[in-house]
């Protein structure tokens, strides 16, 4: 793929099916292209993205990326553990984004490709104090391509001493889809539908103001599937602040008769009608942030060519969430010396 400044090669880790193909970048881990097929067979890249490594690192707003070691925001760029208080850096308004101004997305990881199957190994280790973050953690995603579905599998092991610091860890991948082919304009018009009956309201800067409410009676309800852009410029109070969504889903997870696929129960559906695409998403994580691409701004051009502007693709992030380490009634992201984090996230392409 090319070379950092510092001289630093950077590879492209192309992964083929019979249905998908994918390309990954050590870069940020990034999943730089995904070809997936409409009704009649033709293939189109599904994912935004550049051409140029340089243009990664000048001016991504995280396309494709693992995010690390916080996905999303933690409030004042501060959390405090075991008595002691850690400060991060402030790199979104008030708060730290996405683990911070050089977080994973702007690491370069170290790739092994898997043998006998279509997949890569991402490792990275994170010092203690890495971005402010107290303890080494050691990390590795793997990209693994079977037939329909791409499987991200994470893992993070505190590899402090027992007795040693404690650290928080929320992991993503930052993917801006939209199934109509990269570059194609607003995703308004595609269907989604999110298992999800309670959502986490937010402050003017995004941080959740407290417990989740229902979705019910608002423009966050997509129990049932409705047009992404249906409802996104209403005026409810939550979209006027953003002209869309960014905001964290309570997922209902494992309920009964959830749809499971690899022993992953069903998080989100997008459906383009044009095209015919579903991407059905599939997790363990109690949360996904749906993110409508509400700060592409028509000053970034794309693989295609095309500027990208708001509402020209939507994140699904399965995560934890946001601002946990500051809400101690949260889902706990506090992982211990000697442990580890896993979990696991599968895109699954298929046409209707």
């Amino acid at each position: 793929m090319g070379t950092l400044a510092d001289g630093t090669p950077v590879e492209r880790y192309v992964l083929s099916s019979d249905v998908l193909e994918v390309a990954v970048l050590t870069y940020g881990g990034v999943v730089q292209a995904l070809h997936a097929p409409d009704r009649e067979g033709r293939r189109d890249d599904v994912v935004l993205g550049f051409d140029e490594l340089q243009r990664y690192q000048q001016a991504s707003p995280y396309f494709g990326a693992l995010i690390g070691r916080y996905a999303n925001r933690i409030a004042d760029g501060r959390f405090d553990l075991n008595g002691r208080t850690y400060q991060l850096p402030v790199n979104n308004g008030p708060n730290c984004l996405h683990g911070g101004t050089e977080g994973f997305d702007k690491k370069v990881w170290d790739a092994q490709a898997l043998d006998g199957a279509a997949g890569v190994r991402l490792s990275l280790t994170s010092p203690d104090g890495d971005q402010g973050f107290p303890g080494r953690l050691d990390v590795t995603v793997t990209y693994r391509l079977d037939g329909d579905s791409l499987r991200i599998d994470y893992e993070a092991r505190n590899a402090e001493p027992d007795g040693g610091l404690e650290t928080v860890v929320n992991l993503t991948n930052h993917s801006y889809f939209n199934l109509a082919g990269e570059g194609s304009g607003s995703v308004g018009a595609q269907e989604l539908q999110v298992r999800a009956g309670r959502y986490l309201p937010v402050s003017p800067t995004s941080i959740p103001l407290g417990a989740p409410v229902p979705v019910e009676g608002t423009p966050f309800d997509f129990r049932t599937p409705a047009a992404i852009g249906e409802r996104w410029r209403e005026g409810d109070e939550q979209l006027a602040r953003g002209s869309g969504y960014d905001h964290n889903f309570v997922l209902d997870g494992a309920a009964d008769g959830a749809p499971e696929h690899e022993g992953l129960p069903l998080a989100a559906v997008v459906h383009d009608p044009a095209s015919g695409r579903v991407l059905e998403v599939f997790t363990d994580q109690p949360g996904v942030q749906v993110y409508s691409g509400n700060q592409l701004t028509g000053t970034l051009r794309g693989k295609s060519g095309r500027l990208y502007r708001q509402g020209d693709a939507l994140c699904l992030e399965t995560q934890h969430w946001p601002d946990s380490p500051n809400h101690p009634d949260y889902p706990s992201t506090v992982l211990a010396p000697q442990q580890t984090f896993r979990t696991s996230t599968v895109w699954r392409f298929t046409t209707r």
